[in-house]
């Protein structure tokens, strides 16, 4: 028998009018005629067409100015192949010719899913009772692109869920590209991501221990313009694409959460930053710090990458190694165990894994932890974020896919001390679609990347068929007595 499910009335949906302005370019020998048309018009001509454009997108964009004028500088040797001193350039020119290279994208109009819940940073001015939380969602739009954004919300002492609007601007983050590499784990990296192995040797020979983004970019540019081979031109290109991996990026301080996207960045995310799965991780000095799972696609391969941050402003990113960082579903636990970082994962597609690490980036050795067990999860079993600590052992909110290709959420117990033993698993889903969930950009599917505990209710929110998502929740103490007294589906 199910355990009765309280499905909150709350749901959040996508907002098509929240757009970004980006970066566009269609090759340089467009680009170049551009350039030309538009050094071909007077002064007046070229203030008559930019003044209602900034009078039109300031409405819609924080510091549009600052945007085509970054999109400007993007295509500098562009313009100054076309014979024109770029530090020349006439302000709005400059904006005018930024205009032409920018268009709008609405990160949310195909779909809003997936999402991850932590506590804010910022629990002041509230009353006894409440609780102010993050939420993190996957949103896609044209061409199937995902990006991560953000919504506030304050749950009361009745447990009721209130979702933040969100703000009428939407603000990308500055990218710093200033790490520092491990030469070896990067070209491991670099080889699991199918860069050509001479091309690697090559690059290997001629790199430190460790280097940073400037002596790379330098070291492959030299190299790539001895090539005569377009192919072998593009091999060091996905050596810079792949470095670009690894950046921090830093949100201006006068946005709100839901001001800011996460959007891909490298050629290795081109096609979407998946299911970040955040959680709230305690160090053993008592310091906290927020980390992230998610899964980079360009679009034919996958790669597992770490986000981290302490106030939801400044991010930093970086790729994930090791034998054990495959496939998607990765999710940190909240703290060391046994003095070492412990994660799940999936790296079979079908399988709950378990791996324990030194380092947070370095994950090897995954040994099966569960596998479907019950006809609601026959086709695979994943986890649905971070293992919560409860005082009788780590829950562990799972997803299952059944006949028909039907997501249902399911929950297991672990053994605090050691989360290899198995205390418990529900026979039954805990959440199943209902008909008003079922329709959607997904059919059939519920899914959730991160739930928490407030004043002894879960509460999981979850993306219902990919179109929008909600909350539910159950009794801790009802779900924990069912957990155990489960003990003995476990074989």
């Amino acid at each position: 028998m199910r355990l009765l499910i309280e499905r909150k009335p709350v749901k959040v949906y996508p907002d098509p009018k929240r757009v970004i302005a980006r970066f566009f370019f269609n090759g340089d020998e467009r680009a170049l005629e551009v350039v030309k048309h538009v050094m071909g018009l007077s002064e007046k001509e070229v203030f008559e067409i930019i003044s209602p454009l900034l009078q039109e997108y300031s409405k819609r964009h924080r510091n549009i100015t600052k945007i085509l004028t970054r999109h400007c500088k993007k295509i500098k040797r562009i313009i100054e192949s076309a014979e024109v001193d770029f530090d020349d350039l006439e302000k709005y020119r400059r904006l005018l010719l930024g205009s032409y290279f920018t268009h709008e994208y609405s990160i949310e109009s195909a779909a809003f899913f997936n999402p991850s819940m932590v506590d804010d940073p910022d629990q002041s001015d509230l009353v006894e009772g409440e609780r102010r939380v993050i939420i993190s969602f996957r949103a896609v739009g044209e061409g199937h692109i995902s990006s991560v954004v953000f919504r506030r919300a304050l749950i009361d002492r009745d447990h009721n869920i209130t979702v933040i609007p969100a703000g009428n601007y939407i603000d990308e983050a500055e990218v710093i590209k200033n790490a520092v590499y491990n030469k070896k784990l990067f070209l491991k990296k670099a080889a699991d991501s199918k860069i050509d192995i001479e091309v690697l040797d090559e690059v290997g020979v001629k790199l430190e221990d460790r280097f940073d983004y400037s002596t790379l970019r330098k070291m492959i540019l030299d190299s790539k313009n001895l090539q005569e081979s377009d192919l072998k031109k593009l091999e060091y290109d996905k050596i810079l694409w792949l470095s670009d991996t690894y950046h921090e990026i830093s949100f201006s301080r006068d946005t709100d959460i839901s001001d800011r996207v996460i959007f891909p960045i490298s050629e290795f995310e081109r096609k979407g930053i998946e299911d970040a799965r955040f959680v709230k991780f305690v160090k053993d000095d008592g310091s906290v710090v927020y980390y992230a799972t998610y899964t980079a696609f360009d679009g034919a391969m996958i790669m597992p990458k770490l986000l981290q941050t302490t106030d939801f402003y400044d991010f930093k990113i970086s790729p994930l190694h090791g034998v054990g960082a495959q496939n998607k579903n990765l999710a940190l636990f909240p703290r060391k165990i046994n003095g070492k970082y412990v994660m799940m994962s999936r790296i079979d597609g079908c399988n709950n894994y378990l791996m324990y690490s030194e380092k947070l980036t370095v994950w090897d050795n995954p040994v099966k932890l569960q596998s479907p067990r019950f006809p609601w999860e026959f086709i695979q079993i994943g986890n649905c974020g971070s293992p919560i600590e409860t005082k009788d052992g780590w829950l562990l909110i799972t997803h299952g896919v059944g006949p028909m290709r039907k997501y249902c959420l399911g929950a297991s117990l672990f053994d605090l001390e050691d989360p290899s033993i198995e205390i418990g698993r529900l026979r039954e889903p805990l959440v199943i679609p209902n008909n008003d969930e079922r329709e959607g950009y997904v059919p059939n599917v519920l899914y959730s990347c991160g739930s928490l505990i407030h004043d002894g209710e879960l509460i999981i929110p979850y993306g219902l068929s990919d179109y929008c998502s909600s909350f539910a929740g159950v009794k801790m103490d009802v779900l924990l007595a069912k957990l155990k007294s489960s003990s003995s589906a476990i074989s």
